[in-house]
């Protein structure tokens, strides 16, 4: 079975390239959305983040979101701290979650995968790319929080020149149907290589 890593910046459409994915019936398995549900039922890690953020960081047994992000995103130890409690969590999620795939290819989608040398564990990457300003006002309308927030974000996270040279293939997602060409195009290639290859055998 072939791995594909896909992953872009906050804002760039990750999520809506995936869907167009699973259009298409590839399994997609969104390390973002597994993290936060891991967060809401997993009283280890509910725990490990009281120890690490203070009782206020949850409420009603739920993650306090907003509190949460305004601690990590402004101070690099505690976000790597936090992400030291999710991620092996999430990664232990995802094998599980692969073992039980039969196609013949998945995509494993993730805010941060270039940052931390995870795109090595993948066949093919792709990076989802879109303007600054496009992305600041599609979370701005996403999450109804501020620019400095959105943009403290961005700034823990790699810039797009930087992972361009790391990836397989670049989407650039600014009009929903030329993203879809791109995402048939890329589906193309990866079942073509497939079948060029010993990932059926």
């Amino acid at each position: 079975m072939i791995r594909v890593g896909l992953t872009g910046g906050i804002g760039s459409g990750k999520t809506t390239i995936s869907k167009m994915f699973r259009e298409l019936e590839v399994p997609v398995y969104i390390a973002d959305d597994a993290g936060k549900e891991l967060m809401d039922t997993s009283a280890e890690i509910r725990h490990q983040i009281i120890r690490l953020l203070g009782e206020e960081s949850y409420q009603d047994n739920l993650p306090n979101r907003s509190f949460i992000a305004s601690k990590v995103f402004q101070d690099k130890k505690l976000l790597e701290e936090l992400n030291g409690i999710i991620h092996p969590a999430v990664a232990r999620h995802y094998e599980q979650w692969l073992a039980k795939q039969s196609a013949v290819y998945i995509i494993y989608e993730a805010a941060i995968l270039f940052e931390k040398g995870s795109h090595k564990n993948f066949d093919y990457t792709i990076l989802v790319t879109a303007p600054k300003e496009t992305r600041i006002q599609r979370v701005l309308k996403r999450d109804h929080t501020s620019r400095e927030q959105i943009e403290a974000r961005m700034n823990n996270q790699w810039g797009d020149d930087k992972k361009k040279h790391l990836a397989d293939f670049i989407i650039k997602n600014k009009e929903i149907e030329d993203s879809r060409q791109q995402v048939i195009y890329i589906n193309e290639i990866i079942l073509k290589s497939a079948k060029n290859s010993s990932y059926l055998c």
